[in-house]
């Protein structure tokens, strides 16, 4: 079954989630990479998302802009495929759980921390929210550390959870949170960032961005 899709992402922002999820499932899309924030930058944008926020991905002439959905529909609308979990597989709802803790419940208090520590400007920065919300972000993870079974969320294999778990580690990485990212979970990021659809990613929003 042929795609219909066109992401619109920012470079290592929410959107690689979706980004990541079409290379491992080698579908055909079209990307465009945007400066951050879009919806301050890219005149229209509010049009194609009225959120503002990216992921926007059209799945055919559908919008979406959940992060860790759409690597999920894209599994089972163009699929099957291993990187989803059946209803009637054993892993299946730790699959689900993962797959919403990844943004949920870890993304989250990093975007707070983000925004009161690089977003904001000087004035409106607020030192003690960030680190509250650091420290709620790295209590959360090493929770989460101990529901991983083996190299993988579940289901003994890389599936959608994994993209939605490990971007969640990338983004604490990039940002500044490094001390609360334990090792166990550096070494978990590190196993998923040598997959070659991760690396494709990467490679495919570099070249997006000098268009």
């Amino acid at each position: 079954m042929s795609a219909a899709i066109k992401l619109y992402h920012c470079r290592d922002a929410r959107s690689f989630r979706v980004l990541w999820a079409l290379e491992e499932l080698g579908l055909p899309y079209e990307l465009e990479v945007m400066p951050f924030p879009p919806r301050f930058t890219v005149e229209g944008y509010r049009e194609i998302n009225p959120l503002g926020t990216v992921p926007a991905c059209i799945v055919d002439s559908a919008l979406m802009t959940e992060s860790s959905a759409i690597p999920h529909v894209l599994a089972t609308r163009f699929g099957p495929s291993d990187l989803a979990v059946a209803p009637d597989e054993p892993g299946y709802m730790a699959y689900m759980n993962f797959l919403l803790m990844g943004e949920a419940t870890l993304t989250f208090p990093q975007t707070i921390h983000l925004r009161y520590t690089r977003l904001e400007p000087p004035e409106r920065r607020a030192a003690q929210a960030a680190e509250d919300y650091a420290q709620w972000f790295g209590s959360r993870l090493r929770n989460a550390e101990l529901l991983l079974e083996g190299d993988h969320a579940c289901a003994g294999r890389f599936t959608m959870a994994d993209i939605s778990l490990g971007y969640a580690v990338m983004l604490a990485l990039s940002i500044g949170l490094e001390e609360q990212v334990t090792p166990g979970m550096a070494a978990y990021f590190e196993r998923l960032s040598q997959r070659e659809g991760f690396q494709r990613a990467k490679t495919a929003q570099g070249a997006g961005a000098l268009l």
